[in-house]
């Protein structure tokens, strides 16, 4: 029994490692995703210049690994490290590619030298992600509960920290939302993307957009985390927060579309609906790390 727990707890230790290296991946590597530069770059590329980039990708994740990582336990032998190495480029490969799949940059008539192309160059940021992602939001246990003890200190009624709390997680996801779609919101990227994904690919956006968003705040794991549930807001559950946030986040996203003249009253529903989902993915993302940073 003793046995079987132990590797119980091993399997449970990794599973949380690829949960926080692939939540690195998505913070990190999901507002440059939305760069058509890089997807006519990666549909053109040489093959010996994808495996430049593979080994560039490799060495830098490499001497990341050595200083962050996406595990908490530190690697203490270079074995180990080029282990992690590995692991890091596997899962930035499979975030950026079902993001690709999802976006339906990469489809059943995409040629095999264009996807991987594609797949290659944008899943250097989501590598990078993952060997960063002990280092996202990596302030310590203390910090937490110093900001919470002020935070009760400035308080004192449970009714008014309760909406004080509100109100912090709903403008924390307001401007992290905002200052990702900022970037974005004026490009074609959105416009060329609402052109390909429609019907149950929008329903995905949306359901990945949820789930990215529960995995960075609740499951990934960062340093954060813990203060995250010990907040007594009207949404302070992991499930109604997610959904309030992502709800938050389509909002900043309609904002900086009509902003930008993206958007115009005049233009159907169906134009404003699909367009506000697909910048909402990158803007839930900024939310999700708006929440965690405050």
């Amino acid at each position: 029994m003793e046995k079987f727990g132990s590797r119980s707890n091993q399997w449970q230790k990794e599973i949380q490692d690829l949960i926080r290296g692939a939540s690195g991946g998505f913070l990190f590597g999901i507002p440059l995703l939305y760069t058509m530069e890089v997807w006519w770059i990666g549909s053109s590329v040489k093959m010996v210049r994808l495996l430049l980039a593979m080994i560039f990708t490799l060495a830098i994740v490499l001497l990341l690994n050595r200083t962050a990582g996406f595990r908490k336990a530190v690697n203490t032998t270079l074995q180990d490290e080029c282990m992690d190495t590995i692991e890091a480029f596997a899962i930035g490969l499979v975030c950026a590619g079902s993001m690709l799949i999802l976006l339906r940059e990469i489809t059943w008539e995409t040629s095999l030298s264009e996807a991987l192309g594609k797949l290659i160059y944008e899943s250097v940021p989501f590598t990078l992600g993952v060997a960063l992602a002990n280092q996202f939001l990596s302030g310590g246990e203390e910090e937490n509960q110093t900001s919470t003890n002020h935070r009760s200190q400035r308080s004192p009624h449970k009714q008014n920290l309760t909406l004080i709390n509100t109100f912090a997680d709903i403008g924390s996801t307001l401007i992290g939302a905002m200052i990702i779609a900022f970037n974005i919101a004026p490009t074609d990227e959105v416009p060329m993307l609402a052109a390909a994904v429609d019907g149950l690919w929008l329903l995905g956006v949306m359901a990945a957009s949820l789930v990215i968003s529960y995995t960075i705040v609740f499951a990934a794991g960062f340093a954060k985390q813990p203060k995250r549930r010990q907040q007594q807001g009207l949404f302070q559950r992991p499930l109604s927060e997610t959904v309030m946030s992502y709800l938050v986040s389509l909002v900043a996203a309609c904002i900086m579309l009509v902003f930008f003249d993206k958007l115009a009253w005049s233009d159907p529903w169906q134009m404003w609906l699909s367009h506000s989902i697909l910048l909402g993915l990158p803007a839930t993302v900024g939310g999700a790390a708006g929440r965690l940073a405050v």
